[in-house]
């Protein structure tokens, strides 16, 4: 659902844009370029789009994660502008009242630190003592589904599954209480089984703790069963935002068209699995007008030429020319 009237965001992006430097001190190279996005309490969205189209710039760019990368735009965090803070009181809302999981556990546990140790470790930073730390550990530990939590408090990331291991690095974004948890890609690395039940799992966190989640993904498949509204970015933009269903049903961009085709379904008999011809631009590389209309096959001259606006479109928010044809 879109945040009512009523229901005020907790976080609001306003012509977020991320630029990268490039060496010799040139001009940034821009990767994220000028979206707007909210998320209310407790709603749960999902970021889809192919590799590379900055899904994971952008959520790195809401925790500030990239020291190197420039900033620019808004970010409203419970009516702070984020982006106007500094790097010590960023601190403070990173782990208590906004939080990430990655993509790969394995590569962000620390192989020489006990599990209860690492989720304890955003508590501990915060002046709460060892007992108390451990304690809330165990807490979350259980709360996720972690077998024997209380005897595994003292086992090392090697000795867990990777599901497991999964709800470790979900047990340290959440033993802070965050309101917002940015999940991305979670159950990339994991089988269809376990990634089903990390789902599951993240569906039931949020549900019973009125957590928002920003759950960015390329696979479509796991979208329409776990999110409220789903937002839809290409080559650094976002193209269309709406309700999951409503995105579903009737896709009013032909990326997002093409994105639902490409999803392999069991009540279709094809020889021939489709794909959207073409590959993603590089930042560096961007075509004229729409990025998406080398591969569009409705593109006409105006995407060509002109970058299409934001608009809104039966309850929607799209970026294509198709529904603005007064100016062709």
């Amino acid at each position: 659902m879109f945040p009512s009237k009523t229901q005020k965001p907790l976080v609001e992006v306003r012509g977020l844009s991320v630029d990268m430097p490039l060496a010799g001190g040139k001009d940034g190279l821009r990767i994220v370029d000028n979206i707007d996005f909210s998320i209310a309490v407790g709603e749960r969205v999902a970021l889809v789009g192919e590799s590379g189209s900055g899904k994971s710039v952008t959520a790195r760019a809401v925790m500030r994660l990239d020291p190197v990368a420039r900033l620019s735009g808004k970010i409203d965090f419970e009516g702070r502008d984020l982006l106007t803070l500094s790097e010590k009181e960023m601190r403070h809302y990173r782990g208590s009242s906004i939080a990430m999981v990655f993509q790969d556990p394995m590569s962000f546990l620390d192989p020489l630190m006990t599990i209860g140790d690492q989720v304890a470790e955003t508590l501990r930073i915060r002046g709460i003592g060892r007992v108390e730390a451990r304690k809330r550990a165990l807490s979350v530990l259980d709360e996720l589904g972690v077998d024997r939590a209380a005897e595994r408090l003292g086992s090392y990331p090697h000795e867990f599954s990777g599901g497991m291991r999964q709800r470790v690095v979900l047990a340290m974004a959440l033993v802070g209480e965050p309101k917002l948890l940015i999940a991305d890609e979670p159950t990339t690395a994991l089988d269809v089984r376990v990634q089903d039940q990390v789902l599951d799992l993240l569906d039931d966190v949020s549900t019973r703790r009125g957590l928002a989640v920003l759950f960015i993904t390329h696979d479509l498949g796991v979208v329409a069963g776990f999110a409220e509204r789903v937002m839809v970015m290409y080559s650094g933009r976002i193209v269309e935002d709406g309700d999951v269903h409503a995105v579903f049903k009737d896709p009013k961009h032909p990326y997002t068209r093409g994105l639902i085709r490409a999803v392999p379904r069991i009540d279709q008999d094809l020889e021939e699995l489709y794909a959207i011809p073409g590959a993603p631009p590089a930042p560096m590389a961007r075509p004229a007008g729409c990025p998406f209309n080398p591969r569009c096959s409705d593109a006409f001259d105006r995407c060509r030429a002109e970058l299409p606006a934001v608009l809104p479109v039966t309850g929607e928010r799209v970026a294509c020319h198709l529904h603005d044809r007064k100016g062709a």
